[in-house]
């Protein structure tokens, strides 16, 4: 027997319309055209507000010269209205939870596309960092997604035995339907209409931006299905948004190549950082604000969850943040690595569409690099979160799963989440709530400033 909840939800999807007697032998095949149009339209609406929504508030804010993100604004907004609704009336904020489902279904299917951007061009925006500063941004990644993650899960357990919060069986969380090979073979079939047709018309559309546009898109989407279909144990090395980086990468090297314009003058057509002028991974990156949106609906699903396990989540969520933060700066500090670069990597821990939120806060930081920081940590904790774990002596799955979320985001929760799916509504939480945290302590000017004067002098906020 289903939940009254679930039974709730059921009874608001739309029945299938029984056909009509007398029909003709066309009707079939409208009906399935038509189901196919309705089924685009179910995605396409919700995603289409929530990108609009998004823009809209970013141009209020922008204007008002507010430096809280505009999107987290939002997604606060959208998880008060849904509180609200399910107070006063449950049955219109499943409504409208249902309305919204498939468009943060898209969006969490499509995740690591919305952030490949900034690691594509990775390239050709970190050749100026020494070789002994690489080094020791790698000795931080690793040694700090350790140190975090020791601290969040500890500090979990010690809450745990304090509280003594008797677990309970959370909501089931939906996972996004796997790839076909028909949506494989048809942007395998628009990358090579769209590389040929751009060789042969260099100038047709006016820019490059616009002529590789359709290309690169495809490039990285073929990059990111072709490594989302690769055997388990194979994506616990090689996750595919490392797919998805290649590729376009390959692709420009080739256009750069038979176009004679050179591997650097191809790969800036991807992200061109012009709002006249949007290369691929310019319009991927306006999708960043609706995963923060995103996050309303699923903390909301797992209110129950939050509410009674709001000791263990919270303190830990906290300490670990401002654990992150600060042991950045002061590691950054003491091995003297150059302050801009110590401030471009401060949100190692947090996801990769609130970290640049937060470094956008910050003058000067690299948001090329402080996107593979956070994904190179995210690897990492993918790879190596449940040995990890082990070894630190962590068996309860509340802590297992923050500590996964609060030092390595969503690439060691969707790995937590094939092994240990006790753990995952405990990680998906944390995972939420790390980076808006986070976002909200870097959006005080105090805040800003010590982590500032750790990492060292001569730098404004």
């Amino acid at each position: 027997m289903g939940t009254p909840e679930n039974t709730q939800r059921q009874q608001l999807l739309p029945k299938q319309a029984e056909p009509p007697t007398g029909s003709s032998t066309s009707s079939p095949l409208i009906r399935t055209l038509g189901l196919h149009v309705l089924r685009l339209l179910n995605w396409l609406v919700p995603l289409v507000l929530f990108l609009g929504v998004d823009f809209c508030f970013k141009k209020v804010f922008q204007a008002a010269s507010f430096e809280f993100p505009s999107a987290l604004f939002v997604m606060f907004c959208i998880f008060a209205v849904l509180m609200v609704l399910d107070y006063v009336n449950p049955f219109a904020a499943l409504a409208f939870l249902n309305f919204f489902d498939p468009g943060v279904m898209f969006i969490n299917r499509w995740l690591p596309l919305f952030y490949v951007p900034y690691l594509v061009v990775l390239p050709i925006s970190v050749r100026e960092i020494p070789a002994s500063s690489a080094i020791k941004i790698c000795c931080i990644i690793v040694g700090g997604w350790l140190a975090t993650l020791s601290v969040s899960g500890f500090t979990a357990i010690a809450v745990r035995k304090a509280v003594k919060t008797e677990m309970i069986d959370p909501e089931p969380m939906e996972k996004p339907p796997p790839f076909s090979s028909i949506e494989l073979w048809s942007w395998i079939a628009v990358f090579l209409v769209s590389f040929i047709m751009a060789l042969l018309f260099p100038t047709a559309l006016g820019t490059g931006a616009r002529t590789c546009f359709l290309f690169y898109l495809a490039s990285t989407v073929v990059g990111y299905i072709v490594g989302s279909g690769l055997p388990s144990k194979v994506k616990m090395i090689f996750h595919p948004v490392i797919f998805s980086l290649i590729f376009p990468n390959l692709v420009a090297y080739l256009f750069g190549l038979l176009s004679k314009q050179g591997y650097d003058a191809a790969l800036g057509f991807y992200l061109t950082e012009s709002s006249s002028d949007p290369g691929a991974g310019d319009i991927l990156l306006e999708f960043l604000g609706p995963v923060i949106l995103s996050f309303a609906f699923s903390m909301f699903k797992q209110r129950t969850l939050m509410k009674r396990h709001a000791a263990e989540i919270f303190t830990s969520v906290i300490v670990s943040t401002l654990f992150s933060l600060y042991s950045t700066a002061i590691v950054g500090r003491l091995v003297a690595l150059d302050p801009s670069l110590t401030v471009s990597i401060l949100p190692r821990c947090i996801t990769v569409a609130l970290a640049l939120n937060i470094v956008s806060l910050f003058e000067g930081a690299n948001l090329a690099l402080t996107a593979a920081v956070v994904v190179a940590t995210g690897l990492i904790g993918a790879n190596f979160v449940q040995s990890a774990l082990n070894i630190l002596r962590l068996h309860d799955p509340i802590a297992r799963g923050i500590a996964a979320a609060s030092s390595s985001h969503g690439l060691a929760t969707a790995a937590l989440s094939a092994e240990e799916p006790e753990a995952l509504p405990f990680s998906a939480i944390a995972y939420a709530l790390t980076g808006i945290f986070g976002s909200l302590f870097c959006t005080i000017p105090a805040a800003r400033q010590s982590l500032l004067a750790i990492a060292g002098s001569g730098w404004n906020s």
